[in-house]
């Protein structure tokens, strides 16, 4: 089942509760989300990355996820 835009901010929101969180794409397979919060403070690219996917909780796991690419936009607020 394809998953929406509004599936992957909630997952991301459970993990990011005060983040400026903003998801787009309409295909069901190819989306672009940006993740602005102060926890990556410090943080380099790679870790921030890394909590993004364990927030989507295996929902891009191989084949078999629902989410099949994700263009990622990760950083502290200014």
């Amino acid at each position: 089942m394809p998953i929406t835009p509004h599936e992957i901010e909630t997952l991301l929101r459970a993990a990011f509760p005060q983040a400026k969180i903003t998801v787009q794409g309409d295909d069901g397979t190819h989306f672009a989300a940006e993740v602005i919060d102060e926890s990556f403070r410090g943080q380099n690219r790679v870790q921030q990355q890394r909590a993004v996917y364990a927030a989507l909780k295996g929902r891009m796991d191989g084949s078999h996820g629902d989410l099949h690419a994700l263009a990622l936009t990760t950083k502290a607020p200014d």
